[in-house]
This record gives C-alpha cells, structure tokens and sequence, in this order.
C-alpha cells in the first residue's frame, strides 16, 4: 500500500492509530510496551508506521512535554482540605525538584476539567497531576499522548496506561464498618453520594464486604445518598436519618468522607442526639478538622501529602526519564478511633 499524503505535517501517533485500525493506547504499547500486545497487532501497527514514514521523535516529545518550569494539579473539589494537603505534598516535591505548580478545580464537573487540560496544554506544562471526575476518560490519554506526562491522584484507572497513586478504599471501608461491629453496633448507616465518585463506590462496597463476613442481616446496613460531599449534605442526612423509625433506625453512620461526618455530627449535637452514645460516627480521610471537632471524630486515615508527593515524583520521572514506566501506586488506609464511636474515659 502507498505511503498516505498527509501533507507537509508530520505523521502523528493518532494517524498510525487510524492507519491500523488500533487505538492510541494500543499505538503507546507497540512504542513503551510491546510484550502488553499480541504479535499480530503489533505486525499491523508497525506496517502502518512504515506505510506513513512514522519515525519516533525522543526530543520532540520532551519538547512537547513542555519548556516551562511549572506543574499543574486539577483537583476535584477546592474546598475539601482532604485535596488542600494533596496538593501541599505535591507542592512540596515540586519545590525540591525546583518546579512551581499550578492549581486548577474542576468542582466535579468534566467540562471544567477538560478546558482546564486544554488550557494547560497550551502553557506546555512538564505535567499534569488531575484527581479526575472519570479516570478512565479518553481525554487523559490523548494529553499525554500528545506528550504531557498525566499522572491520575486519589484514583486507579482500569487499564494501566496512565501512572497512578491512590489509597485501598474497598479496604478502607472494611476498616471502617468492622470497627463499628467490634464496638457492638448491628444496625449501621452508609453516608455519602454521588455514586458516579469511584471512592464512594470502593467505599460502599468495603462497608457491604464487612457487613456481610459478619453475617448481618443486609437489610440493617442503610444507604443514604447525598449529592456531593459536604458537611452540608452530611446536616441535611442527619435530618433524614432522624426520620427513620427508632425500630430501625441506625446506631451508627460510617460517612464517606470527614466533611459529611463532620456536618452529621453537628446535626446530631444541635438535636441533642448524644455521640457516641446515641449515634457513633466514622469519617474517611482523617483531615485536620477530624481531631478537633466537638467530639474528635473517628476516622480512616489516607497519607494525603505522601499520595501529592509520591504522584510528583512520577510525573517529575516521566517528563525527564525517556525508559520511565508507568506504574499504580496503592497506599494502605488505616483506621484513627477518637471519642465519636469509643466514647470519652
């Protein structure tokens, strides 16, 4: 087959993709990784490069991995302190490895996050950390194609295309749900929502794993979804859990994040509910807040500025180092016990 006319432009990863029939992930594992693909995919995308006059271009790519000296973080929700000392531990890395970094919010929403990667794009940043609505969005891959390093935070994707570095969440809720069996609670409440957050999904399902090698009725582990993750939607849940029938009504709320536990507990406090006594409380992330609060909360602890560092020291690796390999990074959640399940002695 004839070379394709593409005109004066050069032939781009995308076109071979095209050209093959493959996508660009595909494309990617034929030129980092090719034992990641069969033999006979390969053979076709190879003859597509050789059919195109493709030739791979080490300093092009460093070129558009960006000539500034600065990093980017998208983070997903400003107003969290859970991602406010994320982005101190990346800060912290960056400053070492003599970089500044730039922070962007893409409050939950993936038309503000994608006009933030375009923007950042544009500014040739040497990378881009992003705790993303999805991360399994084609648009990360096809920035770092393009050749700017993206690094995913506080997520794992499905395929390993793309470095990562989050906490074992399924495993976090377990932790947080067999604490409250061990202190003899067998009617519980899951707070926290929405669903389409990967965290709030792990964590649900860690709850459910210890719910069930408890051998509880299901029916008494209770979900209650809120819109966001907010000491507000944590108040207005308060409210709802109240409304249940004292027969059935929780005696204990494993919450999806601190901030939700933190508005539950002083919907409790205001109502005159006591804590732990009355309703005991489980937060996740273990911010600053969480030991000072009216009652010190209990909570799963994530090593929040070891995920920002250790996700900058990657994306710093891949934008200098030509055999860097991409890599999941997994943390281990651990458990803090205050007064809001064991009580003040």
């Amino acid at each position: 087959m004839a070379q394709r006319d593409l005109g004066n432009r050069s032939v781009s990863v995308k076109d071979v993709a095209t050209e093959a029939g493959v996508s660009l992930g595909t494309v990617s594992n034929v030129l980092n990784r090719p034992d990641r693909v069969s033999a006979a995919t390969r053979e076709r995308v190879v003859a597509a490069m050789t059919r195109l006059g493709f030739v791979r271009n080490e300093s092009a790519r460093q070129l558009r991995a960006g000539s500034s000296r600065t990093l980017a973080y998208v983070l997903l929700d400003h107003g969290n302190p859970f991602f406010t000392d994320v982005s101190e531990g990346i800060d912290l890395a960056a400053e070492q490895a003599g970089l500044t970094l730039v922070l962007c919010n893409s409050r939950q929403l993936g038309h503000r996050e994608r006009a933030h990667l375009e923007m950042l794009e544009q500014r040739r940043v040497q990378g881009i950390l992003i705790t993303p609505v999805d991360p399994d969005s084609p648009t990360l891959l096809e920035v770092a194609e393009r050749g700017t390093p993206v690094v995913i935070v506080d997520r794992t994707p499905t395929t390993p295309l793309l470095c990562s570095v989050a906490v074992d969440d399924v495993h976090g809720g377990r932790l947080a749900v067999e604490h409250l069996i061990d202190r003899g609670h067998t009617r519980v409440a899951f707070i926290g929502g929405p669903a389409r957050i990967g965290q709030v999904r792990d964590r649900w399902r860690g709850a459910e794993l210890a719910w069930q090698q408890a051998g509880l009725d299901p029916a008494d582990l209770v979900r209650i979804d809120t819109e966001s993750l907010t000491a507000a939607d944590g108040n207005e849940a308060g409210a709802r859990l109240v409304g249940i029938p004292s027969a059935r009504r929780p005696t204990a709320a494993f919450c999806a994040n601190d901030l939700v536990a933190l508005g539950l507990l002083q919907h409790a406090v205001g109502t005159g509910v006591k804590v732990p006594d009355d309703l005991a409380i489980v937060g996740y992330d273990d911010i600053d807040y969480a030991a000072v609060s009216a009652v010190p909360l209990t909570s799963v602890r994530q090593p929040r500025q070891e995920l920002g560092r250790t996700a900058a020291s990657l994306i710093v690796e891949e934008a200098h180092d030509p055999m860097h390999t991409h890599r999941q990074v997994q943390f281990e959640p651990e458990l803090v016990a205050r007064a809001s399940t064991l009580g003040i002695h």
